[in-house]
C-alpha cells in the first residue's frame, strides 16, 4: 500500500508463519489474530498446506490492519491471501530449513523483513535416505537468511519450549513480542495466551524466556548438531559388576582414547550383556597390539580411536530384537509425551509399524535351521506368505507391549541365532583386513576401518550398505601397495556415502582405473 508519494505505508502489516505439521502453527496464528483483534486491528489469516516431506509444512499468512487508519465511510480493506515476494514483513519459521525455504521464496527482503527461526532441525526424507551424512548445511542456511533478512532472530526455541514445559508455538509467540515487530506490548501477548486458557503458566514461561532471548538478539548456535563428542571416561561405573571392564580399559589401553572405548564399551554391554563388553575389549586389544608395533604411539593411536567407534557399532547391530526393544523402553513414551505436550492424566498412544521379511524371520533361527530354511524354496515360500506383511501394533496396549517385549527378550539367545553368526564373521574379516595392512600401511588400515560407516540400520538398507562395505574391501586389496592407496580409498568411501544411487561410486571407481570384480 503507498500513499501518494510512492511512499510505503506501514499498512498492512503481513506476516508468514512456516511450520510443519504437529508444531502448533494454527495455535500460533490464532493467538496473532487474537491479539491484533484485542488491541483494535482488522486481522486475517490464510493457511496452504504442503506436501509431506517431513511432518507436512504449512505456509500460514497473516495482514493487519489497524481499525483506526481505515476510512470513515466503513469500507472495510481487502486483504490478500497468500504472500507475496518482497510484501513480507514477519516471517516465523518453526525449523531452521523453513526459514530457508521462505528465502528461496522471495519473503525475505533486505531493509525490511524480520525473521525469527528456531534454530533445530527436523530433518527431511531426502536428508535421511543418504547413506552417509545428507544433512543440510545449517551454517550456510544461517548465512543466507542474514544476508537477506534486515533483522534475524535465531535460537533453538523449540529446547527452550520443552525446558519451560511447553511447545515450540509458545516459544515463536514470545519471540515474536520480544522482537517488537508488532506494536503491541508483551504484556498483550501474555493476556492473549490467558485468554486461550490451555496450558497457561507452561506457555506464559516459555513465552517470558523466548522473548528475552529475541531481545538479546543471539546470534549463530554453538557447534555442530551433527557432531557429538564422547563423553569423558567416568571415575566408576554403572555398576559393580561392570567395575572390572572400565578398570581394564584403563589399565590396557592408552588416554587418547579412553572416550571412545568408554562410549563404545557401554554400547555394547547396553546391547547384550558384560560379556559381551568383554569380547569388545579384546577385539580392541588386538587392534591396539597391531597399531603399536607399526607406531602408532607417535600419531596419537588414531587407528584404535576409530576402531573404537566402528566395532561398537558392528557389534551393537541394529536387528528386529533391538528396535523391539527400544520400542517398549520408558523413557521412549516419556520423550514422546514431553514432544507432545501431554498432560499428567492424557491418554497418548503410539501406532508402530512392522513389515518382518522372510530374512528377518531366518535371521532369528538358531543358525542350522536358519539355513536349512533358507535353502528350502517350497518351505520358504509357504512361510513368507504367511509373515510377510505389514503389521500395526500398539505398544500402549497390554496385547502390542506383549508381542514386542517377546521378541525383545529373545536378546538372551542372541549369540545362538543366524544373523549373529554371520555378523560375527563379517566383523572378523573386516578386523583381519584392517590389522594385517596395518603393519605396512597403517594410513590404508585406517581407511578400512572407517569404511564400515557404510553399513547401518537393517532389512533392505542394512543389505544396500553391505554390498557397497564389501566392495570397498575388494578395493583395499587392489589398491595395496600403490603410493596413494589411503586416499584412493577415502576417496572411493566419500563417494559411496554421497548419494544413495551409486553413481558417484561408479564415476570414482572408473577415475581410477580399479578392476569391475575387486
Amino acid at each position: 500500500m503507498n500513499d501518494a508519494n510512492g511512499q510505503r505505508e506501514p499498512w498492512p502489516l503481513t506476516i508468514a508463519v512456516q511450520a510443519l505439521g504437529g508444531q502448533g502453527g494454527g495455535v500460533l496464528v490464532d493467538w496473532i489474530v487474537d491479539l491484533a483483534e484485542a488491541n483494535g486491528f482488522i486481522a486475517q489469516s490464510t493457511s496452504v498446506a504442503g506436501v509431506a516431506q517431513r511432518t507436512g509444512a504449512t505456509i500460514y499468512y497473516l495482514e493487519l490492519v489497524p481499525r483506526s487508519v481505515l476510512p470513515a465511510d466503513g469500507r472495510l480493506p481487502v486483504l490478500a491471501q497468500m504472500p507475496v515476494p518482497g510484501e513480507v514483513d514477519i516471517v516465523i519459521a518453526s525449523e531452521l530449513m523453513e526459514a530457508g525455504r521462505a528465502v528461496q521464496r522471495g519473503f525475505v527482503t533486505p531493509g525490511r523483513t524480520t525473521v525469527i527461526a528456531s534454530s533445530h532441525r527436523t530433518y527431511s526424507a531426502d536428508e535421511k535416505v543418504e547413506p552417509g551424512n545428507g544433512i543440510a548445511d545449517s551454517a550456510a542456511v544461517l548465512k543466507a537468511v542474514r544476508a537477506k533478512a534486515r533483522r534475524l532472530i535465531c535460537d533453538d526455541l523449540a529446547a527452550l519450549a520443552v525446558r519451560n514445559g511447553s511447545v515450540i508455538s509458545a516459544s515463536l509467540f514470545g519471540a515474536l513480542a520480544g522482537s517488537e515487530a508488532l506494536p503491541f506490548g508483551q504484556q498483550a501477548f501474555e493476556e492473549t495466551v490467558r485468554r486461550a486458557g490451555v496450558g497457561v503458566e507452561p506457555s506464559l514461561r516459555a513465552l517470558r524466556a523466548a522473548a528475552e532471548v529475541a531481545r538479546r538478539e543471539p546470534g549463530e548456535p554453538h557447534g555442530d548438531s551433527m557432531v557429538t563428542q564422547a563423553p569423558a571416561l567416568p571415575a566408576r561405573a554403572a555398576s559393580a559388576e561392570a567395575q572390572p571392564l572400565l578398570d581394564r580399559l584403563r589399565r590396557e589401553f592408552p588416554e587418547p582414547a579412553w572416550p571412545m572405548l568408554g562410549a563404545g564399551l557401554a554400547r555394547v554391554v547396553e546391547y547384550q550383556d558384560l560379556r559381551y563388553g568383554s569380547e569388545y575389549l579384546d577385539r580392541m586389544a588386538d587392534v591396539l597390539e597391531c597399531e603399536r608395533r607399526a607406531g602408532g604411539a607417535a600419531r596419537g593411536f588414531p587407528l584404535t580411536t576409530e576402531a573404537a567407534r566402528q566395532v561398537a557399532v558392528a557389534m551393537a547391530y541394529d536387528d528386529v530384537i533391538r528396535v523391539a526393544d527400544l520400542k517398549i523402553r520408558g523413557e521412549r513414551f516419556t520423550r514422546i509425551r514431553g514432544e507432545l505436550g501431554a498432560a499428567q492424566g492424557d491418554v497418548v498412544q503410539t501406532e508402530e509399524f512392522f513389515h518382518p521379511r522372510l530374512q528377518e524371520v531366518c535371521s532369528m533361527l538358531p543358525r542350522r535351521l536358519g539355513q536349512w530354511l533358507e535353502a528350502s524354496p517350497r518351505t520358504s515360500a509357504w512361510l513368507s506368505r504367511r509373515v510377510d506383511r505389514g503389521r500395526r501394533l500398539r505398544p500402549g496396549t497390554v496385547l502390542g507391549h506383549l508381542q514386542l517385549s517377546l521378541v525383545a527378550g529373545l536378546r538372551r539367545w542372541r549369540r545362538g541365532m543366524l544373523r549373529h553368526g554371520r555378523e560375527q564373521a563379517h566383523l572378523e574379516a573386516w578386523l583381519e583386513a584392517a590389522r594385517r595392512v596395518c603393519a605396512h600401511d597403517p594410513a590404508l588400515a585406517l581407511e578400512i576401518v572407517r569404511c564400515r560407516r557404510l553399513i547401518k540400520g537393517y532389512s533392505d538398507t542394512h543389505a544396500r550398505g553391505s554390498g557397497r562395505f564389501d566392495r570397498l574391501m575388494g578395493a583395499a586389496r587392489a589398491l595395496e601397495g600403490r603410493v596413494d592407496a589411503a586416499s584412493a580409498l577415502a576417496g572411493l568411501r566419500t563417494a559411496a556415502l554421497k548419494d544413495a544411487s551409486g553413481q558417484a561410486l561408479e564415476a570414482r571407481w572408473r577415475m581410477l582405473e580399479l578392476p569391475d570384480k575387486a
